[in-house]
């Protein structure tokens, strides 16, 4: 059975990822991308679907104990895990090296006391889970093959097949490291080289710090911020720039629930933020590498910009559904491919245009193209502004005016403006500020209120929605507007949580609500950062340190974030970990450090 979604570790090596469990087991790792097909898919499903667990040998029908401790070695992605046994402790390393070659998952056995009998039980099936593959002997190493993949085991300890599955047992003392190594290569190629994991550890080592001496941020916090840096670091394609939102599908937004969603994709408006993020505390490269991919994915159609994309650029992402995995604690269905993609959402240009804006402003190396790009997107939203969408929640009932999302058109004019304006492009200056104009009158008139004094979801809606806490920090009006005020005080008595947590809109429940879904979902970790924002920008900034910390706390022990929190089972839900989640904890940081809102 697969354990809570925080109990869950990351490491990847900037094309894939993997996740492992405090009991040893890696439940989630696809080969030999992002969005490759599963090698093990145990945590949709169950053993038969995948796992390899390294841990203390247990009887047969005993439950693995899971680890006493466990941390990331410094800040990098290499996770050991500790188990104090009756015999003496043991100590698991887990890594995944950035490629230079065959993607490797490495794992090695270290005795720290005693004598302590090991297990290493290895389940591998291809095609998320469906396929058993045919496990062989190539000299010393194993092999397992199905179809046009083949995964190789190297390792220094014995192993044997038994139920479809390749055992080690063996047992480790002060000083002992054993080594085991799994490697992806295609199936008709030669042998991917034999591994060298202790070389591959000290390298790994070396990226990881060498890495982290770039972040420019050195406030409060800075624990938090940094690992929330390297998650989105991991999380980025490597070889192309792309960022994926999440390194998993379908974990639910509520546990039993139908909210399972595809995220191994690069949504534009998740990897403008993080490209912000990334600027903001000293990250050029990655701005650069995620600017030039944006730019090869749209290409010269940018009349028809999709909301996401693959990790390379690819534009078809066709949903499917997963019958024969029950889905994590039978939250069904699993999904792969994400029908959303070709959804209208204008706010994706404002998006876009402020991540370009910020990455002109800070300074980062001037493309001509990014500039023709800029321009193009604005000759779009221009004749298409005032067009119902699905909005920035990719709802998949009718499509509303949704407030948000012509906030979003105001900003994505506003930047072509100034960019206009530094001289650095050619337009109808005068045209767009007439536009810029029009629709700031429309959303004052149509998004707002005036009785209860607050924006709504969408116009002429009574409902709300946590994107209008974006209003002050887009500047799309100033922070002590009342209508700003308002509706901050309005989305904390309407969709907070008895934590204070922010729920994105009103749900449902059994009937399908605005969203065309049925069923309810957690707190959403971003919108309640925004909030913390929100309180910061008006001047409250203690509530505002107090609801961060909050925040802070719901990280698990390594410092991870899923989408949601659920605050009746009190326990973290969705896709983990979250870049949507860890890139608003990185700006709150900021914000409040800049407020002034630490006192030391």
């Amino acid at each position: 059975m697969a354990g809570r979604i925080e109990d869950y570790a990351l490491i990847g090596d900037m094309q894939t990822a993997a996740l492992v469990c405090r009991d040893g087991s890696v439940d989630w790792l696809c080969l030999p991308r992002f969005d490759s097909h599963a090698v093990f898919a145990g945590l949709l499903g169950t053993e038969e679907h995948g796992f390899w667990r390294v841990g203390p040998a247990v009887a047969e029908d005993a439950e693995a104990p899971q680890a006493d401790r466990r941390r990331y070695r410094g800040d990098s992605l290499i996770l050991e895990s500790e188990w104090d046994t009756p015999r003496g402790t043991v100590r698991v390393t887990d890594f995944m090296p950035p490629r230079d070659g065959a993607p490797q998952l490495i794992r090695i056995v270290e005795g720290v006391s005693g004598r302590v009998s090991m297990r290493s039980a290895l389940r591998m099936r291809f095609s998320y889970g469906r396929i058993v593959p045919w496990v062989h002997k190539v000299g010393e190493r194993t092999v397992a093959v199905a179809g046009p993949d083949s995964v190789w085991l190297d390792t220094d300890a014995e192993t044997h097949g038994e139920s479809l599955t390749t055992y080690s047992e063996f047992t480790v003392a002060p000083g002992d490291r054993i080594t085991f190594t799994l490697s992806w290569q295609p199936s008709h190629k030669e042998p991917p080289a034999l591994p060298d994991p202790e070389g591959s550890l000290e390298a790994t080592a070396d990226f990881w710090r060498e890495w982290v001496e770039h972040c420019t941020y050195h406030g409060p916090y800075r624990e938090a911020v940094v690992r929330s840096l390297i998650t989105l670091k991991a999380l980025t394609y490597a070889p192309t720039g792309g960022i994926v939102a999440a390194p998993t599908t379908s974990l639910p937004e509520e546990i039993g629930g139908v909210r399972n969603w595809d995220y191994r994709y690069t949504w534009l408006r998740d990897a403008a933020i993080t490209l912000s993020s990334m600027l903001r505390t000293g990250y050029r490269e990655e701005a650069r590498a995620w600017r030039d991919w944006l730019l090869r994915a749209v290409a010269g159609d940018p009349e028809n910009l999709q909301i996401m994309y693959g990790i390379a650029g690819e534009r078809e992402l066709g949903e499917a559904e997963l019958d024969w995995l029950p889905g994590y604690e039978n939250s069904g269905p699993v999904r792969v491919g994400n029908g959303a993609a070709n959804q209208l959402q204008l706010d994706v240009y404002g998006e876009v245009t402020e991540a370009l804006h910020l990455a002109h402003m800070t300074g980062l190396s001037r493309n001509d193209y990014a500039s023709l790009l800029q321009i193009k997107l604005i000759n779009y939203l221009e004749k298409h502004w005032d067009q119902p969408d699905e909005g920035i929640w990719e709802v998949r009932g009718p499509r509303r005016h949704f407030t948000h999302s012509k906030v979003m058109a105001w900003v994505a004019v506003d930047r072509t403006i100034k960019l206009i304006e530094s001289g650095d492009a050619d337009g109808p200056l005068e045209r767009w500020r007439e536009l810029r104009d029009e629709i700031h009158r429309v959303v004052c008139e149509k998004g707002y209120d005036k009785e209860r004094n607050t924006f709504t979801q969408s116009y002429g809606s009574q409902e709300l929605d946590a994107s209008l806490l974006l209003i002050p920090q887009m500047g799309f009006l100033p922070p002590d507007d009342k209508r700003v005020i308002g509706t901050i005080e309005a989305i904390q008595r309407e969709l907070s949580t008895e934590d204070g947590f922010v729920l994105r809109y009103p749900t449902a429940g059994e009937e399908a609500g605005v969203d065309g879904l049925e069923g309810d979902e957690g707190a959403f970790l971003a919108c309640s950062f925004w909030l913390a924002d929100d309180l910061a920008m008006i001047g409250r900034v203690d509530e505002a340190r107090t609801l961060f910390e909050k925040l802070l706390a719901l990280r698990n022990d390594l410092g991870l974030l899923a989408e949601e929190w659920d605050p009746r089972l009190q326990r973290q839900v969705g896709n983990f970990p979250q870049a949507f989640s860890h890139v608003p904890l990185i700006d709150t940081a900021l914000r409040l450090t800049a407020s002034g809102a630490y006192g030391g």
